[in-house]
């Protein structure tokens, strides 16, 4: 042999010992699965001994939170569950097979636990999809089934949008007792949260998990289940924006329409609006109406009652500091207001029914009775005449009877006329008044209003914030 066909041949030898010796699996791989699997017996427990507990550790993978439906007491989760035991029928040497060390086999062809959701609410209740088993060569089985999760969870919103929740999904065997498999956390910490995304309606707290054991009434054997609680909390900041300042922003434009002068016909309009959006703005829009109806009233259909006199002209005004054109409310101007009506209804009363209804005073009619009474004596005196005495009437009638009574009666014509145009006037200053102390009424009751609503919005407000749990989670 040619040096040159030694040194190929040399170098020859050295590439095929450098290349690795797993690269000779597929014959192998066929062979190791026909021995494995040809008596498997997908039925039977793989454990060396039956009358001790299969282990299998059991944890879970928290990818994302879906939806939490508040209305249907859902949570809907992405998770990846992660499933390992150790089957003694699987074992090979991987020397004898071509450096073969692990296999993906079917869940359908070896035994698995048939670990599921209790608290499941999905359609199909296992709402996983069935992914290969990775088998190593001493027998350890890696299952890890990814899967969309509709689980049932108890949702308390009393403190919404301030709300957290907590939310249980308890996973066991559902036909192995306690004395048959051994459920075990794979991790003290709960759940794996590395590689959770984001949501954005509800923050993460934190996943614990709990192994239970526990003796159902169907069975007298322990059934193990591994609980994994999902702690969330609501992001606050959205519904800050989108819902609390809102409605802060439409009361606080409700509490305007109560500056809104009477007489514009949005004062209505802007109350009905509001009256669709919250209980506060409705009883706005009650009261708008009461302010509407006082400040329209007139004395031909309304009589003032003189508790509304006193409540809404007198002491209400005084209490919110307003006051009148020309007329300045105080407490001595109210008492001594009071005082003087109660000294004109007992002058009223002492009077004559004759002098009330002619609203003039007692002592006018005596002094022009006693005028009367002087001037029919006077008449009544005999006067001398060529033939003897006449009346005095007689003659003053004979003499004077015409003259007087045309001028009585154009006095009397101009006295109906001036007690006529007097009264008239009087009653449209009286009504003015009346309709003014509406007005002025209406008033006051809106800015009574203003200042409740303005309380209770504030009040309101300041209390839903400082008893919730926590105010914004970004």
């Amino acid at each position: 042999m040619s040096p040159a066909a030694a040194a190929s041949s040399l170098l020859l030898l050295l590439l095929l010992l450098a290349l690795p010796r797993g690269s000779e699996q597929g014959p192998h791989e066929k062979k190791l699965l026909n021995r494995l699997l040809g008596a498997y017996n997908t039925l039977e427990r793989p454990v060396a001994n039956e009358s001790e507990p299969l282990e299998v550790k059991f944890g879970l993978t928290l990818q994302q939170i879906i939806d939490v439906d508040e209305k249907n007491q859902l949570l809907i989760t992405n998770i990846w569950l992660t499933l390992e035991w150790v089957d003694y029928n699987l074992r090979w040497n991987e020397s004898e097979y071509g450096g073969v060390k692990d296999l993906r086999i079917t869940p359908n062809k070896i035994w698995r636990p048939d670990i599921l959701m209790y608290n499941s609410a999905d359609e199909g209740f296992d709402g996983t999809y069935h992914t290969n088993v990775v088998v190593r060569h001493n027998g350890s089985c890696l299952y890890v089934p990814p899967g969309i999760f509709k689980s049932t969870c108890k949702i308390d919103i009393t403190w919404f949008p301030f709300d957290d929740q907590h939310c249980d999904m308890k996973f066991g065997s559902w036909t192995y007792d306690g004395n048959q498999l051994d459920l075990v956390l794979n991790s003290e910490e709960g759940g794996d949260l590395s590689d959770f995304i984001t949501n954005g309606e509800w923050y993460l707290i934190g996943m614990p998990g709990k192994k239970n054991t526990i003796v159902y009434q169907c069975c007298p054997e322990p059934y193990v289940d591994v609980t994994f609680t999902i702690q969330i909390r609501r992001r606050t900041l959205y519904y800050f924006f989108n819902l609390i300042v809102p409605c802060v922003l439409i009361s606080s434009m409700a509490l305007l329409g109560f500056t809104l002068p009477p007489d514009s016909g949005e004062k209505l309009t802007l109350g009905t609006y509001f009256n669709c959006i919250m209980f506060m703005v409705a009883s706005s829009v009650v009261l708008t109406v009461v302010v509407l109806n006082y400040h329209h009233r007139t004395a031909d259909i309304h009589e003032m009652p003189q508790w509304i006199k006193s409540v809404f002209l007198q002491w209400l005004p005084w209490i919110l500091g307003m006051s009148r054109p020309g007329k300045k409310i105080t407490r001595k101007t109210i008492l001594m207001s009071n005082r003087m009506k109660e000294l004109e209804l007992k002058e009223r009363s002492s009077k004559s029914l004759l002098a009330n209804v002619l609203d003039i005073d007692d002592d006018f009619r005596h002094h022009a009775a006693a005028a009367a009474a002087a001037t029919l004596a006077a008449n009544s005196a005999p006067a001398p005449t060529g033939g003897g005495y006449l009346p005095r009437a007689a003659t003053a009638a004979t003499l004077d009877d015409a003259p007087c009574s045309s001028a009585q009666r154009e006095l009397q014509a101009i006295l109906r006329e001036l007690q006529f145009i007097t009264g008239r006037m009087r009653k449209a200053d009286e009504e003015a008044e009346l309709i003014s102390d509406w007005k002025f009424a209406a008033m006051v009751v809106d800015r009574f209003c203003l200042i409740i609503f303005t309380l209770f919005t504030i009040i309101a407000t300041v209390a839903v914030l400082l008893s919730a749990p926590h105010i914004i989670v970004q």
